[in-house]
């Protein structure tokens, strides 16, 4: 009997293993076809350029960092720009040095790292961590409110940015937790302890931020910050990202070598990447993984007491990445040690809630614990459902009750929600703004682009002109930074 029911179970395990094949060869398949019906690679796809990893990044001080840098941008002139074929060489292409959103044309480069300093004497010091396919470019507002706040500023272009986007299928997240440890390090030359230090972190930014907060904790070589604000961070993403490696296999082949991309797209956009390697989402799961083990772990050994306070800005819809890991994978684990998170709700008063999808219409709901949290929450809503003004709602830690202070503030009425992307970005900003300031040009207002006309004759998608890249309430999050500083707010 025994005999007869271990052949079935063989038989079934070789079922199931030449089932699980068979799906592996479809998918795998699928994936070549989907890619070879795509657009050709180009140079900017092809050529990697030689960044520095881990094991190089943790040896080098900042200045040799930043000669480093000045070599990568040297070598991508030569070998990309240089070498454009004709047809290449058209005005919204970023690697055209003919082309007015060219990089280097412009007054300073924001794809490199970059430091500022403060009128007087620095008060104190901040790093900015800026996000994936991103550059130094997305948090200078930030940074330059810090600056205006007395404090030194140290910007760092993490390993495999702000070149061409083939630079981020040769580097792992080790390497940017490297530059971080970098950056921290130089704003410590620069403004020694005991002044404050903070880390402010964008979107994956935002996991190396908190990342760097917990090794802290445990090496004592480590400099401490006083404070972290993390902005969309990516403590979360989808699920998909734990499989995108799979997504690259038949790259292994060089006929098939468009399979290592998720999107080739046209680059239109001077400081920050459309298209998208696969090695970068995979790097990006991995580094979530590593930071929600580490946050179970710290916790669970009574690790967290002396983790400095989070302050995290979030909108309640993010197609990037995941705003209940936010809740459930880190905040529901802090401290009781003066933690915030604020939270930007949908828009009310824009009469879209009847086209949501029933996930987004209630997405408040779901996200918050019942209160008393350990942590104050400020949800920035409309007033009344039929109202723009705005109001925040605020629960402080330890209690149950509300109390709703009146901003002021409005929901344009021509904005259904915030996006990922657009938080950092005040309403002014020259490439992503809504008003863009005409006094400061990057060769383009992508955020400003609204227009009709015949579809399937531009190289921009129409999720550009229709995803929100700047923020309404980016004068709030000023104030916090004010508070957050001790400067007079403005």
């Amino acid at each position: 009997m025994q005999s007869k029911l271990s052949g079935v179970v063989k038989k079934w395990s070789k079922r199931c293993v030449i089932g699980l094949l068979l799906v592996l060869a479809t998918f795998l398949a699928l994936r070549i076809y989907e890619t070879q019906r795509g657009p050709a690679l180009s140079l900017w796809h092809t050529y990697v350029p030689p960044d520095w990893h881990y094991d190089d990044i943790d040896h080098a001080t900042w200045a040799q960092y930043l000669a480093h840098e000045n070599v990568l941008f040297d070598d991508v002139r030569t070998h990309v720009s240089d070498h454009l074929p004709a047809e290449e060489r058209v005005p919204s292409n970023r690697f055209n040095p003919a082309s007015p959103i060219y990089p280097e044309h412009f007054q300073q480069d924001w794809n490199r790292s970059y430091t500022l300093m403060p009128a007087g004497a620095p008060r104190g010091v901040v790093v900015l961590l800026h996000g994936l396919t991103d550059s130094p470019y997305s948090l200078r507002h930030i940074g330059r409110r810090y600056q205006r706040d007395g404090f030194a500023v140290v910007a760092v272009r993490l390993p495999g940015h702000g070149t061409v986007p083939s630079g981020l299928s040769d580097v792992t997240w080790e390497d940017w937790a490297s530059a971080t440890r970098l950056a921290v390090r130089e704003a410590r030359t620069l403004v020694p302890a005991p002044l404050p230090l903070h880390i402010v972190g964008f979107s994956n930014g935002g996991a190396l931020a908190m990342q760097y907060a917990l090794d802290a904790i445990e090496d004592p070589k480590l400099a401490r910050p006083d404070r972290l604000i993390l902005i969309s961070p990516m403590i979360g993403i989808t699920a998909f990202a734990r499989f995108a490696g799979l997504a690259a296999l038949p790259a292994y082949l060089p006929p098939f070598a468009k399979a290592a991309w998720l999107g080739i797209v046209p680059e239109f956009n001077p400081f920050k990447y459309n298209s998208f390697p696969v090695n970068g989402a995979r790097q990006s799961y991995r580094l979530t993984r590593a930071l929600q083990s580490q946050i179970v772990d710290m916790s669970r050994q009574d690790k967290l007491g002396t983790l400095p306070p989070v302050l995290t800005f979030h909108s309640v819809l993010d197609f990037t990445v995941s705003t209940r890991a936010v809740v459930s994978a880190l905040y529901q684990r802090l401290p009781a040690n003066g933690s915030e998170l604020v939270l930007f709700d949908i828009n009310r008063s824009a009469k879209m809630v009847p086209f949501f999808r029933a996930a987004a219409s209630d997405a408040m709901l779901r996200l918050l614990p019942p209160a008393p949290r350990n942590y104050r929450t400020t949800i920035v809503t409309n007033a009344t459902p039929d109202s723009p003004d705005m109001v925040a709602q605020v629960t402080e830690a330890g209690s149950a009750d509300t109390r709703v202070t009146p901003l002021a503030l409005r929901y344009p009425q021509e904005i259904f929600s915030l996006s990922h992307v657009a938080l950092p970005f005040p309403m002014s900003d020259s490439l992503y703004g809504i008003r863009p300031d005409e006094a400061e040009s990057f060769g383009v207002h992508l955020g400003a682009l609204s227009v009709r006309g015949e579809v399937g004759f531009l190289v921009i998608g129409a999720d550009t002109f229709l995803r929100l890249s700047s923020n309404p309430f980016f004068p709030l999050m000023e104030q916090y930074i004010d508070e957050a500083t001790g400067a007079p707010a403005q």
